[in-house]
């Protein structure tokens, strides 16, 4: 049995002024200063971090809001004093599908590595837009692999790619049909580029040298090449290089230390494939394709013995890019799928997925839905503090100072967040009773689906929801 993946971390606190969702008011006015005041019981001991913080605030707008939510304060108060506000800066936060609940959830994750837990439970909606409509089967939670991190079965979360033979030809004891290359990395998730409109150029050596760290692979623009500060010998072996349609090829000596590579989709997708294959033989090469309203059939007619992998990307939002009503990631990815299976052509080819991928439990419904993997960046870049302003890029001063952060803390930063994903594939595993994550790829049996369940409750009596 191979050695259980693990990744080194350490808590790697926050530079700047955490922005926490609730804080407590406390109107003194008529505080009986109670011997056994309720702030003193709290349970997280956020009262006490409170003075603390107050004791070196520096401005009003840095307020404490780290309140856990609990309500134990407020509701045990004998005098009513005590009451939960929102924060109204949280409510700045992202937008409408990178809420600031996924921005404050990544920001712990990122600065502790754990799990996050909140003291008030569970709020948010039970179904909603996007993945929110889709839940992961736990009917298996009796199996024995329901200790997930913690427990003594095996849970392997490693994948693969690259294109997987449907036969062999042996000679004997000599296999001799030729075999397609094909690489492993310990859970489904490669990270992508960041976009040009939050991209710096200290973040190409964090990334990579996260990749190093947690043993992942991170796409890299060729262009760019070389990074400054960047060990390539170290790092070669976890660079995929970006091949956009007008970049020349990196020297031999350099792509021969790579395992990955990636194009842009264009009419000469085939002998750009076969031009890199002639200088690396080993290597994997990917054909990246935007989800446009075409993308879907582009992915599905690019699917013969040619290419090994396609990158399939939606926007940061998950929603299919320029069309007026957009399909969302997870119906692309599953439309995608179910074509190549009835055309006996989906174990011929590795599928990435990317764009909308703000969670960990995205990462398993994504694979669920057909990927082999997923692709993520905004996570990692949320993890350095980023606010995912509307304003980025418009000469605005960043409020997380990104541009000012250290190799040590970018790195710490990223690779504790990736612990914590990987954390949550293998406990979500565990409790669905899956021992391999490639067997979770288009296994929609292990996954419910909003529409299908409301179509088949509701829909003999009252007609199936219209689609936009």
């Amino acid at each position: 049995m191979p050695e259980k993946y693990h990744i080194a971390t350490k808590p790697v606190p926050p530079r700047r002024p955490r922005i926490g969702k609730y804080g407590i008011v406390d109107w003194r006015e008529d505080c009986a200063r109670c011997h056994n005041c309720v702030k003193k019981a709290c349970v997280y001991d956020r009262h006490r971090d409170e003075v603390k913080y107050i004791r070196n605030l520096d401005s009003v707008d840095a307020l404490f809001f780290d309140c856990m939510g609990c309500f134990s304060c407020v509701q045990d108060c004998t005098k009513n004093l005590l009451c939960l506000s929102i924060n109204p800066e949280y409510e700045k936060l992202g937008n409408s599908y990178w809420t600031p609940e996924i921005i404050q959830t990544t920001w712990v994750q990122a600065e502790t590595a754990k799990i996050p837990v909140s003291g008030a439970g569970y709020g948010g909606k039970f179904s909603g837009y996007g993945f929110d409509s889709m839940w992961t089967d736990m009917s298996e939670i009796v199996r024995p692999t329901r200790d997930g991190i913690h427990g003594r079965e095996y849970i392997n979360s490693a994948v693969d790619i690259g294109q997987k033979s449907s036969f062999l030809v042996l000679n004997g004891d000599n296999v001799v049909s030729p075999l397609s290359p094909i690489l492993s990395i310990p859970m489904p998730l490669i990270i992508d580029r960041i976009p040009d409109k939050y991209a710096l150029p200290k973040l190409d050596a964090i990334i990579v040298e996260t990749a190093v760290k947690t043993g992942l692979i991170a796409l890299v623009d060729a262009k760019k090449w070389p990074l400054t500060g960047v060990d390539a010998d170290k790092c070669l072996p976890h660079i995929a290089f970006y091949f956009a349609s007008d970049a020349t090829m990196l020297p031999r000596e350099i792509l021969e230390k790579t395992r990955l590579a990636e194009i842009e989709d264009d009419r000469n997708v085939k002998s750009r494939i076969r031009e890199l294959k002639q200088i690396h033989p080993g290597i994997v090469v990917t054909v990246r394709v935007e989800l446009t309203a075409g993308g879907i059939q582009r992915a599905i007619d690019l699917a013969d013995e040619d290419v090994e992998v396609i990158h399939i990307k939606a926007d940061s939002n998950g929603q299919e890019i320029g069309s007026e009503h957009p399909m969302f990631i997870k119906d692309m990815i599953r439309n995608v799928h179910r074509t190549l299976v009835e055309k006996g052509r989906r174990d011929d080819l590795t599928i990435i997925a990317g764009g909308g991928i703000a969670l960990p439990e995205h990462m398993a419904k994504g694979v669920l839905c057909g990927a082999d993997l997923v692709s993520i960046e905004l996570p990692l870049l949320v993890g350095l503090e980023c606010h995912l302003c509307h304003q980025c890029g418009d000469s605005h001063t960043c409020p997380a100072k990104i541009q000012e952060i250290s190799l040590s803390y970018g790195v710490g930063r990223m690779t504790n967040l990736i612990s914590a994903w990987h954390d949550q594939l293998v406990e979500l595993m565990g409790a669905m009773g899956m021992r391999d994550a490639r067997r979770l790829r288009g296994d929609v049996g292990r996954a419910m689906f909003f529409e299908q369940l409301e179509e088949e409750a509701f829909g003999r009596l009252f007609g199936n929801r219209l689609q936009a």
